[in-house]
């Protein structure tokens, strides 16, 4: 896959999205266009609703009527998913399509980054990003699907609990 691969986001008509991901799938499968698009995704949500029968859960699509491509964006993968039966167009200006920022994609949780944790739970670590980067803690509790962990430290003389990326911490020898 090419590097300058990037997410771009396909508009469709509303409840058209899996069909167009399934189109958009086929597309690349019949052309053989692996190398231009690599990914294809709906991002959905898991919602549980409360209800007189108990609880109900489902997936919820988070954005009804868009679809996310990760492709190298040129003339030819652009007229393959601009062409595909409800699709609308790609968000962007114009006829340009704007890719996402890593921020973006980072937020949506459409790509993992695996993260090496070398610590666990009872650790001593040290707070190496952010507001409270040097300060010294004990990690209180690790959520590895979040990315997420919780690091009591002391400050003005009081214990505080600071949730803080994974990677945002490091092992600390005593």
């Amino acid at each position: 896959m090419a590097e300058t691969a990037k997410w771009y986001v396909v508009h469709t008509y509303s409840g058209y999205e899996n069909a167009v991901a399934s189109a958009i799938l086929k597309n690349v499968d019949n052309r053989n266009l692996h190398d231009l698009i690599s990914e294809v995704t709906i991002p959905l949500e898991t919602v549980t609703e409360v209800t007189e029968n108990g609880p109900k859960t489902y997936e919820r699509k988070v954005f009804p009527g868009y679809v996310l491509v990760k492709m190298v964006l040129t003339d030819e993968s652009w007229h393959v998913i601009r062409n595909i039966r409800g699709v609308t167009g790609f968000v962007g200006s114009g006829n340009k399509a704007i890719p996402l920022t890593d921020e973006e994609i980072a937020a949506l949780g459409v790509e993992k980054h695996e993260v090496n944790v070398s610590y666990a739970v009872g650790d001593n670590v040290k707070i190496i990003d952010g507001a409270l980067a040097s300060f010294l803690g004990v990690v209180e509790e690790i959520d590895m699907d979040k990315n997420k962990v919780r690091v009591v430290v002391s400050m003005f003389g009081r214990e505080t609990p600071v949730e803080l990326e994974l990677d945002q911490v490091e092992p600390v020898k005593l």
